[in-house]
């Protein structure tokens, strides 16, 4: 992992939550620049502001750094809305998922 991996992630999320990288600046508390510098890689976030920015994104630090993970936030969004869901409608649904994405459950 290098400084263009995580300005690329960092901009990738953040489209899929559908904020500006200003947006996304100002509501963290920063300049209006700060996400964009990052983005463009003319800085690096510290450990702390990388975990802000997760919690902002609504990704795990492990989720960030998931290649295989095209939509982390979107995955923790629908599995919040699955949790109180009974065991029998999540099967069905997970059967449902499973002919769409052509797995076997």
């Amino acid at each position: 992992m290098d400084k263009k991996y995580i300005s690329k992630r960092i901009a990738d999320l953040r489209e899929q939550r559908q904020v500006t990288a200003r947006e996304m600046s100002l509501s963290m508390g920063q300049a209006d620049n700060y996400i964009n510098n990052i983005e463009n890689g003319k800085s690096c976030p510290s450990v702390q502001s990388f975990f802000h920015i997760c919690e902002y994104l609504k990704v795990s630090p492990k989720d960030f750094f998931d290649e295989d993970s095209k939509a982390p936030g979107v995955f923790r969004d629908l599995s919040e809305i699955l949790k109180p869901l009974d065991e029998a409608v999540l099967k069905h649904l997970l059967g449902f998922i499973s002919t769409l994405t052509g797995k076997k459950e």
